[in-house]
């Protein structure tokens, strides 16, 4: 049997305001393809479908165009569990029509623990897979809050929950494959003791105080294989070649611009499974471009004449003032297919930010002084200054009207 894991679709999710349908739409074009045409039989999704709990109907549209367009191909069975960025009762509504379809979608956990235990069969009605299908286990789902907790008492018990909880699923499962030599795979989505995150790849934490407390002891050794959601950064846990996450299939900021992005391909031989990393193609292209004024004119010339769509980020790292840096990057790139969707002044940035004393943070700062130290950095003269000051209070004042407010 041939099963695909990915998970962390985030369907919907912008890039420093800009829309990216069209990169995900060819994802999963390219899912389509790949499935029919290596004969894929079952598809496991762990969660993070869509990135926010109200995803657009653009998002939705990709979502159940992909489904749609599965069914009855060679992938007879597609297993999805949500994430924390999804809405367990979105996934949720459209079930039990789902499931006439082998589409087993599983939003939330149950009183019923057997409702996340899927019995994948065969076209006879034997069955040749377990799969414990976990969703993404809120605090409400196992914990019960007592007066009086103290934060380790609550952390202890969210742990204790999401062990007690998989030691269940794994346990029923077991004993449903009654000593056939038939896989069982676990789904979860959750962050694990010593899982690799970088910075701007949008993982948020799940559990305030326990993050990456999750160990994966937690996981049966019955278990054949574990099928992760949650970490972008495709990797295994442990180094175990059983435990793994599959990461994001598009980069989700420019940290993960340069990442590897990969599904896992596994291959069953009886309770067996075999793990192949199949490297993905490069849906849309990001670039982070950073360094001193000729480090980056360079680079942009360079990347311009690449005649590529890419969107890009450009942070100046350089000790010499750059007043003009924010116009110079978008003269440069005007006119090519490079889209420039943010841009930073690293010596602005943290000459308005450095703290005069010991104890300051941004919190004690009015917006009148970061204001006026961003002047300052940047060595604007008095004469500007009064009329610069004159510009910004207007805009404030004029930021602070209800009306105003009432309008945007």
């Amino acid at each position: 049997m041939k099963i695909i894991h990915t998970s962390d679709w985030h369907l919907g999710r912008l890039l420093h305001g800009r829309k990216r349908y069209e990169a995900f739409k060819r994802f999963l074009e390219w899912m389509i393809d790949y499935i029919k045409e290596n004969k894929i039989q079952v598809l496991l999704i762990s969660g993070d479908i869509f990135d926010t709990n109200t995803p657009s109907n653009t998002a939705l549209e990709l979502y159940y165009q992909f489904l749609g367009n599965l069914i009855n191909s060679v992938c007879r069975h597609i297993i999805i569990i949500a994430g924390n960025h999804d809405s367990p009762a979105l996934l949720n509504a459209p079930k039990e029509l789902l499931r006439y379809f082998n589409i087993h979608v599983i939003g939330s956990i149950s009183d019923d623990i057997s409702d996340e235990i899927i019995e994948v069969k065969d076209h006879v009605g034997i069955t040749k897979l377990i799969v414990c299908a976990v969703p993404f286990l809120r605090d409400r789902d196992i914990r019960c809050a007592e007066a009086g907790e103290s934060i380790q008492d609550k952390e202890k018990k969210m742990l204790d929950g999401i062990k007690n909880h998989y030691e269940a699923v794994c346990t029923l499962a077991n004993q449903r494959r009654n000593g056939a030599e038939i896989p069982v795979i676990v789904m979860g989505h959750l962050f694990t003791a010593g899982g690799k995150v970088v910075e701007d790849d949008g993982v948020r934490e799940l559990y305030i105080g326990s993050l990456a407390h999750v160990h994966h002891q937690i996981f049966s050794e019955e278990v054949d294989y574990v099928a992760l959601g949650h970490l972008h950064v495709p990797q295994k846990v442990a180094q175990s070649e059983k435990i793994r996450y599959s990461g994001s299939p598009l980069a989700m900021g420019f940290g993960e611009a340069r990442q590897r992005k990969i599904i896992c391909l596994l291959e069953t031989e009886g309770k067996k499974v075999n793990v192949s990393e199949i490297t993905l193609p490069v849906f849309q292209q990001l670039e982070s471009i950073r360094g001193d004024k000729s480090e980056i004119l360079q680079k942009l010339e360079k990347l311009v004449l690449r005649d590529e769509e890419i969107l890009a980020e450009v942070i100046y790292t350089g000790e010499e003032i750059w007043s003009d840096f924010k116009t110079i990057v978008e003269s440069i790139v005007s006119g090519s297919k490079i889209d420039v969707v943010r841009t930073k002044n690293m010596r602005t940035f943290n000459a308005i930010f450095q703290r005069e004393e010991s104890r300051e943070t941004l919190d004690e700062l009015s917006k009148e002084e970061v204001f006026k130290r961003c002047l300052t950095a940047n060595q604007i003269s008095q004469e500007e200054q009064a009329e610069l000051n004159q510009t910004f209070s207007e805009a404030i004042t004029l930021l602070d009207n209800p009306e105003f407010q009432d309008n945007l």
